[in-house]
């Protein structure tokens, strides 16, 4: 064994190596298991995320040796089925960082009656080939007396001398959520939801709870819809409202279409009425129409717009690449629903003209429109068709009411647990396939 002792947190993000070498995922957290006779915990093994985003559980007794950039196991031939803890383990990065405690170490006795922080764990390799927590790194709380800086010390010590880690006390309400949003900084809102579902309720209300109003938008969005009304209906009717006014309005229609009718009327109150007027006008619409799938947010000009101010607005970072494939021209007012439908305009056909061209000599007005009550089926096929990832929904009186983009009909084809289906179990690398439990209890 390369290492024989580590700390936790500088394992997550390692990559995890066959023994020819071969990329197989990266850590993501370490399974133990607390004892309740304050014994040292026993670590059971590693949850590796694979390319397809699936974690897996790794048995320590199958960590070759850890080095500074990589874990690298005994063997190729690994179980790659989903993870799911079971009673009696622990996640040491989600469930034990951050957790308030208390030290009785004789040595510190400054200590002594005061909350610390845990910030890591120590894992090494016992004479058995066992793998066990033996030391805890606590952060003091800080001090605002002079002579401390704006972070406490850090002490290691000892995990019979920490106080406040069994499972009973970790499921307490109001535990910090730093080493967790340290992983998820920089990481797309699909990513970040993906890892959020894999945490236990407590936390992921926790997380949710540390969110800005915008973060937690974008990461909402990406979640199934029972997830969804779960997580909402924990932050309480304030904080629901600030969340559903960040949304993208179809969205937030699609999540408040969950809900009983009493309850989204209330979040539809509390919401700003600029933010919650759109909201409304979709919820108008039955969930499996052209209107039900629109936003209201799609890019709209007048035909005297130039081709450089219709290239700017598309380049709004805020779009989603399927809506910045076209913009639509209308007579004023430009707000959906806006004046009359005059057509639209391609990409594509954007990038070919001189800047100081008037998109209105560039419209196409041939290309068909949805109506609202248009059914998904009829939708699919008009994107087939005419090879779109966009479509305008007009209604009967010629006024755009938004856009349907390709995501949102791909949400609806989809099985509603598409996010949590795995792909067949097979080796990483094509090898048979482990089957027991690896090591767990």
């Amino acid at each position: 064994m390369a290492a024989m002792r580590v700390f936790a947190a500088r394992l997550a993000g390692l990559v995890v190596l066959g023994p020819d070498g071969e990329s197989i995922g990266r850590v993501r957290d370490i399974v133990i298991s607390i004892r309740y006779d304050r014994q040292q915990p026993r670590v059971l093994g590693v949850l590796v995320e694979l390319p397809t985003r699936k974690r897996i559980f790794v048995p320590m007794l199958r960590v070759q040796a850890v080095d500074p950039g990589a874990l690298t196991l005994t063997t190729g031939t690994i179980s790659v089925r989903r993870f799911e803890q079971r009673p009696g383990e622990l996640l040491a990065i989600a469930e034990i960082l951050d957790s308030t405690v208390r030290v009785a170490d004789p040595e510190l006795p400054h200590l002594a009656g005061a909350d610390v922080v845990v910030v890591d764990l120590g894992i090494e390799q016992s004479r058995t080939r066992d793998w066990v927590v033996s030391r805890v790194a606590v952060r003091e709380r800080r001090r605002l007396s002079v002579g401390f800086g704006r972070r406490g010390a850090v002490h290691v010590v000892d995990w019979a001398m920490v106080r406040g880690l069994t499972q009973t006390e970790l499921n307490m309400p109001g535990q910090d959520v730093t080493q967790l949003l340290g992983q998820f900084e920089g990481m797309r809102p699909a990513d970040v939801a993906h890892m959020l579902r894999e945490l236990p309720l407590k936390r992921r209300i926790e997380v949710a709870a540390a969110f800005d109003d915008e973060r937690l938008a974008d990461v909402v969005q990406e979640l199934p819809e029972n997830d969804q009304v779960e997580l909402l209906e924990q932050l309480g009717v304030e904080r629901a409202a600030d969340l559903l006014e960040a949304m993208d309005p179809d969205d937030a229609a699609d999540l408040l279409g969950e809900l009983p009718a009493g309850e989204a009327e209330s979040l539809l109150a509390l919401m700003d009425p600029e933010d919650s007027e759109p909201v409304r006008r979709l919820l108008e619409h039955a969930p499996y129409t052209a209107g039900g799938l629109m936003t209201p947010d799609a890019v709209v000009l007048t035909a005297s717009t130039t081709v450089a101010e219709a290239l700017a607005r598309i380049r709004d970072p805020e779009l989603t690449p399927a809506l910045a494939s076209m913009a639509f021209v209308v007579r004023p007012p430009t707000a959906t629903p806006t004046g009359r439908y005059l057509g639209c305009v391609h990409f594509q056909q954007l990038l070919r003209e001189p800047p100081a061209n008037l998109v209105g000599g560039i419209v196409d007005t041939d290309l068909v429109q949805l109506r609202p009550d248009a059914p998904l089926t009829a939708v699919t096929r008009y994107f087939a068709t005419y090879n779109l990832v966009c479509g305008p929904v007009v209604d009967a009186e010629n006024h755009l009411l938004g856009a349907v983009s390709v995501d949102d009909v791909l949400d609806h084809l989809l099985p509603e647990d598409w996010r949590e289906q795995d792909e067949d179990t097979h080796d990483v690398h094509g090898l048979p396939v482990i089957e027991g439990t690896g090591g767990r209890a």
